[in-house]
C-alpha cells in the first residue's frame, strides 16, 4: 500500500508539474541579434563565413533560380538535403555557439532545439538511432506475442485464442512501431510533415494505450462496453490531431493533452497492480515506476553533451528496457488468463 501511494503521488506531482511548465515558441537564440544577423546576411550572400550553399541562389523577387520545379532533383532523392534558411540557421548557429563558449557562456536553444551536431545530414544522429531501437524492441515484442498466442498456447475450435484482449494488444503494436518510425524520421529532419506525423502517431499510441489501460484494469470483455469506453476517447484524440493538423500545431496544449494521458494510464495501472494477484505484476511495477522516473527527462531539460545526447535523447534510451519488460508482462498475462480460462473450461 505504501508503494501505491508513493505512485500516486509521483504522478500527481509530475502533472501538475507539467501542466504548468511553460512552453515558450521562441527561445533565447532566435532573439540574439548577432544570429540575426548572420541569418540574414547568409540568405543573401549565401555564405556564413567561408561556408557558401549552392542552393542559396534567388531571383530579385525571392523565387529560386534553380530552374522549375520538374528539372529539380525529385523529393526522394533531395530528402537529406536542407535549403538555403535551414543552412544559414545551421552554421550561424555553430558559428554563434562557437563564440558564446570562447567567452564561456552555456549553450542556449535556437527555434526550439538545442544545437545538434548534424551526421551525415541527419539533424539528431543519436535519437534517430535510439528510435530505431524502440521500433526494433516493439517488433520483437509483438512478433513474440503473436508466436505465443498462436504457435504455442491452445487455440479454440474456431482457431481464435482463448486471451480476451489479443486484437487490442495486435492494434497497440502496429500503432507503437508506427510512432517509433516517425519519431526516426522527424529526428532525422525536422520539418513541417515530419514534425506533424510524429506528434500525430504519439498521439494516437498514448490515446489507444489510455484506452486499453482501462480496458485491461477493469477487465472489460463485454463488446458494447468497450466501445461505450473506447468511443469518447477515440473522438477525443481524433479531435486533438485534427486540430493540430488544420487549426493550429499548439506545443503547450498538446504537450499537456499527452502527459495527462500518459499519466492517467499509468496510475490506472498503478492502481490495479496495487490490489490484483496477478503473478508478473511486478513486472508492471518496474514499468510504471520507471515510466514516471523516465517523465523527469522530459522536464528537467539539458543541453546535448558534445552536440549529440541531450536529456530527449536519453528518455529514448529508457524506453528500450522498459519496452522489453512491458511486452513481457503483455505474454505473462496472456499465459495467466489463458490458463484461467482453461481451468473453467474444464
Amino acid at each position: 500500500m505504501a508503494q501505491l501511494h508513493w505512485t500516486l503521488f509521483l504522478y500527481s506531482s509530475l502533472l501538475l508539474l507539467l501542466c504548468l511548465l511553460p512552453l515558450l515558441h521562441a527561445s533565447a537564440g532566435d532573439s540574439d541579434p548577432i544570429y540575426r544577423a548572420c541569418v540574414d546576411q547568409c540568405e543573401k550572400t549565401g555564405c556564413v563565413g567561408k561556408n557558401c550553399f549552392q542552393h542559396c541562389k534567388f531571383s530579385s523577387d525571392g523565387k529560386s533560380i534553380d530552374g522549375p520545379w520538374y528539372l529539380q532533383e525529385p523529393l526522394y532523392l533531395r530528402w537529406k538535403q536542407w535549403d538555403c534558411r535551414s543552412d544559414c540557421r545551421y552554421n550561424c548557429m555553430l558559428a554563434r555557439e562557437e563564440e558564446r563558449e570562447q567567452l564561456g557562456h552555456k549553450p542556449i536553444k535556437y527555434h526550439g532545439k538545442w544545437p545538434f551536431q548534424r551526421v551525415y545530414g541527419i539533424q539528431e544522429p543519436v535519437a534517430v538511432a535510439l528510435s530505431a531501437l524502440n521500433l526494433s524492441m516493439q517488433f520483437h515484442g509483438w512478433l513474440s506475442f503473436f508466436i505465443l498466442l498462436y504457435y504455442k498456447l491452445p487455440l479454440r475450435p474456431d482457431k481464435r485464442t482463448y486471451y480476451e484482449y489479443t486484437g487490442l494488444w495486435h492494434i497497440y503494436g502496429v500503432l507503437s512501431m508506427n510512432s517509433w518510425f516517425w519519431s526516426a524520421v522527424f529526428h532525422s529532419r525536422d520539418v513541417e510533415l515530419t514534425e506533424k506525423l510524429d506528434y500525430s502517431s504519439a498521439v494516437a499510441l498514448l490515446g489507444f494505450s489510455l484506452i486499453l489501460s482501462i480496458l485491461r484494469a477493469f477487465d472489460v470483455r463485454d463488446e458494447a462496453a468497450r466501445v461505450m469506453v473506447a468511443a469518447p476517447l477515440i473522438a477525443f484524440v481524433t479531435t486533438h490531431i485534427l486540430y493540430l493538423n488544420f487549426y493550429k500545431l499548439d506545443y503547450g496544449l498538446n504537450m499537456k493533452v499527452c502527459v495527462a494521458m500518459g499519466v492517467v494510464q499509468l496510475l490506472v495501472w498503478a492502481i490495479w497492480a496495487g490490489i490484483t494477484r496477478h503473478p508478473s505484476r511486478w513486472k508492471l511495477w518496474f514499468v510504471v515506476v520507471g515510466g514516471g522516473l523516465a517523465m523527469l527527462l522530459e522536464i528537467y531539460d539539458f543541453p546535448p553533451y558534445q552536440g549529440f545526447v541531450d536529456a530527449h535523447a536519453l528518455w529514448h534510451a529508457t524506453t528500450i528496457p522498459l519496452s522489453y519488460f512491458w511486452w513481457s508482462f503483455i505474454r505473462d498475462d496472456a499465459e495467466f488468463r489463458t490458463s484461467i480460462l482453461l481451468k473453467k473450461i474444464k
